[in-house]
């Protein structure tokens, strides 16, 4: 069975065909680093990694790019908001989402460009659309993509050519703007005296200025995949499905009116919302859940990718702390048979052994589920099925077989959902540690922080007070009041958080 995969741009599940297999170029839209990235962004860097690992242990040759979108106008708010430059500002979020990638066990991209540091083949960009007339610009020297110039225009989203307002007298200059609001979008917005004092402005034969967001990610996909292949079209691109409009729709129009091609990339995949007691996690809505804050609470890697890849990725998932709490004890089960499994001696194989049926069911089963679609949900249960057989022939005393051994190795590279005696002592540890620095040193200045701060270790009093570890809740406590927050223990247990200074 070949491999298939839903592409958005047909909305139809299709064979896996890559321009020159075994090469695929895969790009990966990736975080605006003017703030942690949440939970909800690693979802769907999780799905990416799921693909890239199965396209990898499938036989591909994998070239992937995730951009850090270190220019836009969110960032540059925050920037000014703080008084620093967007340099600055940004190097602490990229060094954090690093740390959180490597935490959650993705795979790195083989490239991770910054869009600060291509802002030439973004101009050579821009200059090529004004020359070719499909972008003009404005009256205030800002350039701007003209959407009635691009007859395809569209077909990603697939919005109702009526629904299109196009123009210009219709233009959006923001970053952000509303599903179906489709009017001629901006390539290259003219200086403000705020991007001047931020360090975000940059000469350009049209005049001073600073990219636009959907800019960036055409400039650095096709300078890259360019220079090293020689390439103008992406295999895949990916991203959540808050991007198809207008990000990857824009994406589309200024790549495919610059390069001549009928397409940007070939596969276009997109996961869906991490949500929150059922409402997409935002940080406008102020739900978010970071990384760093599970990391913080002694949540494995495991554990959290256990979750995720239990919902199949074009289905919205919603985080509970009953899944999380479910996740973590498959993880552990899973870790334990790991830890058993691998470590048991290699026995002698054959047509008679009684690991041939096991062996054999997981690696046709998981194949079939990771070909359909990264259906991870049904890998995950062919590796439960095979964990049950393999601790029954382990408890008779039949040592493993290389075959199965093998089939094993092939699950566990791919999802990484099993957490291992090593894992869970290295988290124990390093959980240990971090309270104790934590604990020790004061919480952050910014309101919203502080009190996710006072109401961590709120948290971690209360699960002290439930394992009759007084002296660890009492030292909480104090330490809390010393910063003044309040802890209000009522009758039926609970605990209400109030903090003194706000």
């Amino acid at each position: 069975m070949p491999l298939t995969l839903y592409n958005t741009l047909t909305r139809r599940v299709e064979p896996f065909e890559p321009i020159a297999a075994p090469l695929v170029t895969l790009y990966s839209c990736g975080p605006t680093v003017y703030n942690y990235a949440h939970i909800g962004n690693f979802r769907t860097f999780l799905f990416v990694d799921l693909l890239r690992r199965w396209l990898e242990a499938s036989g591909y040759n994998v070239f992937h790019i995730m951009n850090l979108t270190d220019v836009d106008d969110r960032l540059i708010r925050t920037a000014a908001d703080r008084g620093v430059g967007i340099d600055e500002l940004v190097i602490p979020y990229i060094d954090a989402f690093f740390e959180d990638r490597d935490y959650l066990k993705i795979v790195p991209a083989h490239a991770y460009p910054r869009a600060t540091g291509f802002i030439e083949p973004m101009v050579r960009l821009v200059s090529q659309l004004l020359f070719n007339g499909t972008a003009y610009r404005s009256d205030d020297g800002s350039v701007y993509f003209s959407i009635d110039r691009f007859p395809a225009y569209g077909r990603l989203s697939q919005l109702d050519k009526r629904e299109l307002r196009t123009g210009a007298s219709g233009r959006i200059s923001d970053d952000e703007y509303g599903k179906d609001n489709a009017q001629d979008f901006v390539l290259w917005k003219a200086a403000r005296p705020e991007d001047e004092k931020a360090g975000a402005a940059w000469d350009a034969p049209f005049g001073r200025g600073r990219p636009g967001w959907h800019l960036e990610c055409s400039a650095m996909a096709l300078e890259m995949i360019g220079h090293r292949y020689g390439g103008k079209v992406l295999d895949i691109h990916t991203g959540g499905v808050d991007l198809i409009f207008p990000h990857h729709e824009d994406e589309i129009a200024q790549s495919c009116a610059y390069t001549g091609e009928a397409l940007f990339a070939r596969y276009w995949l997109h996961g869906e919302f991490l949500n929150i007691r059922g409402s997409k996690m935002s940080k406008r809505f102020g739900n978010v859940t970071t990384p760093r804050d599970l990391r913080q609470d002694g949540i494995e890697a495991a554990a959290i990718r256990l979750l995720v890849f239990q919902t199949h990725y074009r289905q919205q998932l919603d985080l509970t702390d009953e899944g999380l709490t479910a996740a973590r004890e498959g993880a552990r089960r899973l870790g334990e048979f790991a830890d058993r499994f691998e470590g048991a001696a290699q026995g002698k194989g054959g047509p008679d052994s009684p690991w041939t049926g096991p062996a054999a069911r997981l690696e046709a089963d998981f194949r079939a589920a990771l070909d359909d679609d990264l259906n991870a949900p049904r890998g995950v249960g062919a590796v439960f099925d095979f964990a049950r057989e393999a601790n029954r022939l382990l408890d008779d005393g039949v040592a493993p077989t290389a075959a199965a051994k093998a089939a094993w190795d092939l699950a566990d590279r791919v999802l990484a959902v099993a957490h291992r005696a090593q894992a869970r002592a290295e988290i124990a540890a390093s959980a240990d540690d971090a309270d104790r620095s934590e604990l020790d040193s004061d919480p952050p200045t910014d309101p919203v922080a502080r009190l996710r701060w006072g109401t961590r270790w709120a948290s971690r009093r209360a699960a002290a007070k439930r394992t009759r570890d007084f002296q660890a809740a009492d030292g909480i406590r104090a330490r809390l009041t010393s910063h003044q927050f309040e802890i209000r223990d009522r009758r039926d247990g609970s605990a209400e958080l109030v903090d003194r200074r706000a």
